[in-house]
């Protein structure tokens, strides 16, 4: 059965400088979750822990031995000279549906640049594939690092909408995503949010 992510007691240091202390919190199944804190918190460093990228000094995570993973980075990582299309099949898998890419691509104004090098795109372009590749993918649990930095007003509420609806549109399928979204924006986390904490 799913169940709710705990994260208890985490403590992580650099060089005897503490970037986490005892960090205790839960994040709910099914829900969308905000991580408030200011930069340098190490928001980061705990998001790498979940992944696996990095091992925490003490405590545990509980909840999260396997699920699927996706995730958004603080910075892009995609494949300069590939396309949009083929950055996406990277993680989405090499027979997931072109036009399921392409009609994603349109809804998030990326269509014009479907067969373009990533090199060649925007940032704000880029950071938009960044989401798509993320949405795409089969996971389980998705966590986002800043994932709307760099787009205009406009561009970022048109793709938090384009996020929610993917979430919710899997929900009502029956397949239910857990969402941890890394922010220091309180007006996104109020939007895109079910529950924000502020556990640093």
């Amino acid at each position: 059965m799913p169940e709710d992510i705990r994260i208890l007691q985490l403590s992580k240091s650099y060089h005897e400088k503490k970037v986490l202390k005892e960090l205790s919190f839960t994040i709910r199944y099914g829900c969308i979750t905000a991580l408030m804190a200011p930069s340098g918190a190490g928001k980061t460093t705990l998001l790498r822990i979940l992944m696996g990228l990095e091992e925490a000094d003490s405590g545990s995570v509980e909840g999260i031995q396997g699920m699927r993973l996706s995730a958004v980075f603080q910075e892009d990582r995609l494949c300069g000279n590939l396309s949009p299309v083929s950055n996406i099949r990277l993680t989405a898998g090499s027979h997931f549906p072109k036009q399921t890419i392409l009609r994603a691509l349109e809804e998030t104004d990326l269509l014009s640049c479907a067969s373009q090098p990533v090199r060649e795109l925007s940032g704000g372009q880029s950071r938009r594939v960044a989401l798509l590749r993320a949405l795409l993918s089969p996971y389980d649990l998705l966590l986002l690092d800043e994932p709307f930095k760099g787009l205009d007003t406009d561009t970022r509420l048109r793709i938090m909408d384009y996020t929610l609806g993917s979430v919710r549109q899997a929900a009502a399928a029956g397949n239910a995503k857990t969402v941890l979204l890394v922010t220091h924006e309180e007006a996104e986390a109020s939007y895109m949010a079910d529950e924000i904490i502020r556990p640093f």
